[in-house]
């Protein structure tokens, strides 16, 4: 049943994170279309790839710590809002039960 319940969580995390990707992808050729330039379609096959790349970019970032800034919060802050907005699909119904 555990198991069930983790495999399940995976994919619904998965299915969402996929989801945001070409949601991006949608909006960046639709703002180049309102633009008249070039979209995201540049790397890989129609853009796909664009959402790996802008996740390469943001890990190849160097870190800048204001100096007078708590380290401690300024590095955990975005981990804590990230699980808090997990936490909003944790009142979803994934499973039925009659």
């Amino acid at each position: 049943m555990i198991i069930t319940v983790i495999v399940l969580s995976i994919f619904a995390l998965i299915v969402i994170l996929l989801y945001t990707a070409f949601l991006t992808l949608f909006e960046r050729k639709t703002l180049a279309a309102l633009q008249k330039r070039k979209g995201p379609n540049v790397v890989g096959v129609a853009g796909i790839l664009q959402a790996v790349a802008d996740g390469v970019k943001l890990f190849s970032k160097e870190t800048m710590i204001p100096a007078r800034a708590n380290k401690r919060l300024f590095m955990f802050a975005p981990i804590i809002i990230f699980f808090l907005s997990l936490a909003g699909w944790a009142v979803l119904p994934f499973f039925h039960h009659s």
